[in-house]
């Protein structure tokens, strides 16, 4: 499971330190895609096929439905770690998340997330205003903490 929150940085190639913690679980190969809320979404191989298989499933009549799939395989690329534990972002991916220079990478259950530094304090900010609004609507969820 990815788990946590760590500050990391874009060199001037355009490569990525993913945080130690990540890149046993990540593997030798693994997906970077279009995220949602601006960020980039990056899954394990075994979690990437879980996706398409999801995905797949959607109904190709509905338009919502061909829309996101178009979006979210369009981005899609696979990606390797180089010997110092660098991953090469795609300058499309990086434009769409608007990656600079300093990033943070989140753990999320299944999946690591990037955001670039900017995006993801002013998310967290408006998301801890209203986390306990939020905890509230995933009782329609049958969740409970």
């Amino acid at each position: 499971m990815f788990m946590g929150e760590f500050q990391h940085s874009i060199d001037e190639k355009g490569r990525l330190t993913v945080p130690a913690k990540f890149r046993e679980l990540l593997g030798a190969s693994f997906v970077v895609t279009r995220g949602l809320d601006q960020c980039l979404f990056v899954y394990p191989m075994d979690e990437w096929a879980v996706m398409e298989k999801k995905l797949k499933a959607l109904p190709l009549m509905k338009a919502d439905a061909r829309a996101f799939t178009r979006f979210f395989f369009s981005g899609a690329t696979e990606c390797e770690l180089d010997k110092q534990g660098r991953v090469n972002l795609p300058g499309n991916l990086c434009e769409y998340a608007k990656l600079t220079k300093e990033c943070v990478v989140l753990g999320v259950s299944t999946r690591v997330e990037i955001w670039s530094k900017h995006t993801w304090e002013q998310y967290f900010s408006q998301s801890e205003e209203a986390f306990n609004d939020i905890a509230e609507k995933l009782v329609d969820f049958n969740f409970e903490l």
